[in-house]
């Protein structure tokens, strides 16, 4: 016997959670504020919802608020940072009229020498531009989100758009990186098929490696 389709308003139900979000401190409002916190990319609403077990509707209703939470109105007091909605998706970033106090906050010690890791993660990037860090992580087999935020604090990359089919965030140098590295352009990056081996990349990063500059 073959099972009836699911109706709309069936399969617009959120998925249960053990607990009510609403029964945590500071109810919803703090559980989608603390999941938004995490949040390395722009967060679908919907996605959203179904980690929180809630509507959609209620969802929106709760970014709403946060936004104006924020901005500071009804309190007169805004927040050094602000929720934007960026693409398809809902993130936390730090307000625009605050950037030449975190700038100086960025910079400052960053002096220091690259680790191993990071000059690896960089490499993958200058030659693979623009790309994921999915993708960047498929080459290096390792997880790269905690050293391209480091990279990207530092000046060295920059979020440039989003991937067309997966919408993931796309990294590309920036200007600073040329002029650490004391190039005019990326055409002056050396080869890399002299050293590398003749092998397949994971599925999903361009085919081969040796599509390398």
């Amino acid at each position: 016997m073959s099972e009836e389709p699911m109706s709309e308003q069936e399969a617009n139900q959120p998925d249960e959670l053990a607990f009510d979000v609403d029964d945590l401190p500071g109810g919803a409002l703090a559980a989608l504020e603390a999941v938004l916190m995490v949040a390395d990319e722009p967060v679908p609403t919907v996605r959203l919802a179904s980690v929180l077990a809630l509507p959609t509707e209620r969802v929106e209703q709760l970014l709403g608020e946060l936004v104006a939470d924020y901005r500071g109105e009804g309190t007169g007091r805004a927040r050094g940072f602000e929720l934007r909605a960026v693409g398809d998706g809902w993130r936390i970033y730090s307000a625009p009229v605050y950037a030449d106090v975190v700038g100086r906050f960025v910079l400052d010690g960053q002096s220091a020498r690259l680790t191993q890791a990071a000059l690896e993660t960089l490499a993958v990037i200058a030659y693979r531009q623009p790309v994921t860090r999915g993708q960047v992580s498929a080459v290096r087999g390792v997880n790269v989100d905690g050293v391209v935020r480091t990279l990207t604090a530092r000046g060295l990359v920059v979020e440039t758009g989003t991937d067309p089919s997966s919408g993931a965030l796309l990294y590309e140098t920036t200007g600073y990186f040329l002029e650490r590295m004391g190039l005019s352009s990326l055409d002056q990056l050396p080869p890399l098929a002299p050293y590398l081996p003749d092998i397949d990349v994971l599925e999903g990063v361009d085919q081969t490696i040796g599509e390398y500059r």
